[in-house]
């Protein structure tokens, strides 16, 4: 067996780990936090935030690089389900025959997940918001930067506990947002350094 077919098969034992803890309410909870429509208060939250704390050219600026890191970890999301082809576990017959929880059901029968774009986009948002508001240099943002990490955690980990996808997607989701939060953060940041 190949490095990576024990990286796949531990990926597979890691999954079915995670999503086999459940409860009636854990269940809402998860399925809550990987429904994307109910978080667009906490978008309006940040911006309106961002605007009374860094004023509105800065918060027009930061808000870009938001929706543009959100953008660019969505699209590259397709582009790498389309490369590397790799089954949803609700989709894999064998983590279905293993016992694999499923409770948002797939469109079709084959769909990809790799990398998970709930994961990417929660992740780039909330550095991207981090990174935002270091421009309001006259408060700490400590417990909203802990916060707003957890927060992304959470929706990532819940696109295992409903079955849309494995743990190393969202790993790797988490990375690219990560990534392309930081480069675009980086460029906002400088636009907004030269902003009076």
């Amino acid at each position: 067996m190949t490095f990576f077919e024990q990286l796949h098969h531990l990926d597979k034992d890691v999954t079915l780990a995670i999503n086999s803890v459940s409860s009636q309410a854990g269940d809402f909870v998860w399925m809550a936090f990987s429904n994307k429509y109910i978080w667009f208060a906490l978008y309006a939250a940040v911006f309106v935030f961002l605007i009374r704390n860094t004023g509105w050219k800065k918060a027009l600026v930061s808000t870009a690089a938001i929706v543009l890191t959100i953008v660019l970890c969505d699209q590259l999301g397709n582009v790498c389900k389309d490369f590397f082809q790799r089954l949803r576990p609700c989709c894999d017959l064998d983590m279905l025959g293993r016992g694999l929880r499923v409770l948002d059901p797939p469109y079709s029968r084959i769909e990809y997940g790799f990398y998970s774009a709930h994961a990417a986009n929660a992740m780039g948002f909330a550095v991207s918001s981090i990174m935002a508001f270091k421009n309001d240099r006259r408060r700490n943002y400590g417990t909203y930067n802990v916060c707003i990490t957890v927060w992304a955690l959470l929706v990532g980990l819940s696109r295992v506990f409903v079955g849309k996808h494995f743990f190393g997607d969202v790993c790797a989701g988490f990375v690219a947002g990560i990534v392309i939060a930081l480069a675009i953060g980086f460029l906002a940041n400088r636009i907004n350094g030269r902003i009076k």
